[in-house]
């Protein structure tokens, strides 16, 4: 990963995608994430409102992939020659 920029979440090596966060913001928006997911599935409970909790759970998958498109390196197909 270059220096100069400040990427959040570094492409994988192998794949399309993110890896693990590099930084404590992307760390940070990772616990966010599964602080919510948990909160999620405490109030919706799964086997009473599916539907609700799939919603849910979508909503913050996108913006879970938001953030890492707006703070990680550009995605692209990797074969981990770099």
């Amino acid at each position: 990963m270059p220096q100069d920029q400040d990427y959040w979440f570094p492409a994988k090596r192998y794949g399309w995608g993110w890896g693990i966060p590099v930084t404590w913001q992307g760390w940070a928006v990772m616990a966010i994430f599964f602080i919510l997911l948990i909160a999620v599935a405490v109030t919706v409970p799964p086997h009473l409102a599916p539907a609700r909790f799939v919603a849910y759970v979508v909503i913050l998958s996108l913006a879970l992939t938001g953030v890492c498109w707006w703070k990680g390196e550009p995605p692209r197909w990797r074969w981990g020659g770099e």
